[in-house]
């Protein structure tokens, strides 16, 4: 990509994972400055922090170490998430309310602690700040057996396109946008076929991955390299007339 977003200063969180890490080393090869987060500080960022993105007291800590650091914050990743397999009438409340509370309220929280971080980058950054948050295709189409999981996603689809909206209207120069992959080759999509064979939704592994690859007319998974990629794209300059949209990057994705 280039140099495409040198000098710009990104935090990602779950940067741990098979996407998160990715996008770490995409945003860096593309010349930014990345603070990389997840529940035990991870490798790969120029600063690298342990955060529980349900916390709000961490979500003012990592803010108050940018701020200190850096004095600004050019873009925001939300990437950290959870994926929950399982049964309706099997499903907890507790369950449930852990998963909306990593996947959606997370978003809120983020926000809040950064806003004046992105307000001050929005002043001054060609194309404006930029916030991308990870949906999934599941929040566009939903799937079986995964109904927490995709009302989460549906939720940050939509948190996407109405804090773009907002911010538009009050002219704070931030961007937002949603990306939605399809399946990717990460071990929560391993766990998640695990989980599909454990419930009986397939006979084996073999079977289970060989229905989702169908599902995806260029008969693969994707790469967490080519989400990596379209994150790139939304934070770079070259996105400067995209917000409140959804990119998804999903081989074509269908569930029938």
């Amino acid at each position: 990509m280039g140099e495409v977003l040198d000098g710009s200063i990104i935090l990602v969180t779950g940067a741990g994972g098979g996407i998160g890490g990715a996008t770490v080393t995409a945003l860096r090869a593309a010349g930014a400055t990345v603070i990389a987060t997840d529940l035990r500080a991870p490798d790969g960022g120029d600063v690298n922090f342990a955060q529980d993105v349900t916390s709000e007291t961490d979500w003012a800590r990592i803010a108050g170490e940018i701020d200190s650091r850096f004095g600004t914050l050019d873009c925001l990743v939300n990437n950290a998430g959870l994926a929950l397999v399982n049964r309706i009438e099997d499903e907890t409340l507790e369950s449930w309310r852990r998963l909306q509370s990593v996947n959606v309220e997370s978003m809120l929280l983020s926000l809040k602690a950064t806003l004046k971080l992105l307000k001050k980058a929005g002043e001054t950054r060609v194309g404006g700040a930029s916030v991308v948050n990870l949906s999934s295709v599941g929040g566009i189409g939903g799937a079986a057996l995964m109904t927490s999981y995709c009302t989460s996603k549906g939720a940050v689809r939509l948190f996407s396109k109405s804090a773009a909206i907002e911010f538009a209207m009050l002219k704070y120069n931030i961007r937002v946008n949603s990306v939605h992959p399809g399946g990717i080759e990460t071990a929560m999509m391993d766990d998640i076929v695990a989980r599909y064979v454990e419930l009986g939704a397939a006979p084996d592994a073999e079977t289970a991955r060989a229905r989702l690859d169908a599902q995806h007319p260029l008969g693969r998974w994707g790469r967490p390299e080519e989400i990596a990629s379209g994150i790139v794209y939304l934070c770079s300059p070259a996105a400067s007339f995209m917000t409140g949209s959804e990119l998804v990057i999903d081989g074509g994705f269908t569930a029938h």
